[in-house]
């Protein structure tokens, strides 16, 4: 069976990824196994991934099944876009099934014709060859050479059915890793919208301290002086374009975690924007509510990053 049968044969289009990634986010950690009873044997595969920033395949076949590695490859990266894969597959066959094994009759006629010969040469005669002895005999038994297509057909319906369980693995996971990034999104605009509400408190405040200071220093002051220093100092504490960029990455990281797919690399990048305007904010703080809101926010997108790691 040719790749392109076998892509039509599971109502799949050549050229196109299986359509899991439209909605769905996915983590990179998972594990599955299927079986598949033919009329060669049953085909299992055993699927293992964790996280990788590509996707890595190993792929464990036996000798006489490597000319498949390209198609099963081409099957796989249809279905995953990172992560380390480790793929172990088996087949096991019924070695009293006739049309598994076969017999070498003219190897066992040669073994009877020189254990005989040898027996003549010996005055006492030898232990005739048992049955058992005849077929641990190297070449006695051989296994039916399987016609290809059929062996590649097999496999990589094993293989499909395999990766099917492994990804809606790696859905339920990565369900889970969503909704704990969503959770942090919402901590993290709470403590937005504390800052931005106490904003105008911390200025005045500070402009409170600075006329202190020049009354207690009791030296004329100009007014004009006075009020172009008011301004400077205000500006130093102005946190809103901090906040309106945190609050942009925020809706940002929303939209792609509801756009779904394979999303991780932005996710990562959105998380250390996040992290240069929390740590902005924190340097412009006056005030110890600004500060510990700083603080927590850095805490709450060092937990997404965490998560953000393990989404393909």
């Amino acid at each position: 069976m040719t790749w392109r049968t076998f892509m039509q044969a599971f109502g799949l289009q050549t050229g196109k990824r299986f359509g899991h990634m439209s909605a769905l986010i996915y983590s990179m950690t998972g594990f599955a196994r299927s079986e598949l009873s033919t009329e060669i044997g049953v085909f299992t595969w055993e699927l293992r991934t964790v996280n990788h920033r590509y996707l890595d395949m190993q792929l464990r076949l036996p000798d006489s099944l490597r000319h498949d590695e390209p198609a099963l490859r081409k099957l796989i990266s249809g279905k995953l876009a990172r992560g380390k894969l480790d793929a172990t597959f088996s087949l096991q066959q019924d070695p009293l099934d006739e049309n598994q094994v076969g017999l070498d009759f003219a190897v066992i006629r040669g073994l009877r014709d020189a254990a005989r010969s040898a027996a003549g040469v010996f005055a006492d005669p030898l232990q005739p060859l048992s049955t058992l002895e005849l077929l641990r005999w190297p070449g006695v038994i051989s296994q039916q050479q399987h016609d290809a297509d059929a062996m590649q057909e097999h496999l990589l319906a094993s293989m499909s059915a395999a990766l099917e369980r492994l990804c809606s693995m790696r859905a339920n996971e990565g369900k889970h890793l969503a909704s704990l990034i969503l959770a942090r999104c919402d901590d993290i605009e709470a403590l937005a919208a504390r800052v931005r509400d106490r904003r105008p408190a911390v200025v005045e405040a500070a402009q409170a301290r600075l006329r202190e200071k020049l009354a207690r220093i009791d030296v004329e002051s100009d007014d004009g002086r006075l009020e172009t220093e008011l301004v400077l100092q205000a500006q130093k504490l102005d946190v809103d374009e901090e906040l309106d960029r945190l609050d942009g990455h925020i809706a940002e990281l929303r939209r792609i975690l509801a756009e779904g797919g394979p999303c991780g690399r932005k996710l990562d990048f959105l998380i250390q924007e996040l992290n240069r305007e929390a740590n902005t904010l924190g340097s412009k703080s006056a005030d110890g509510e600004t500060t510990a809101a700083a603080v927590d926010m850095k805490v709450a997108i060092e937990q997404m990053r965490e998560q953000v790691q393990n989404i393909e």
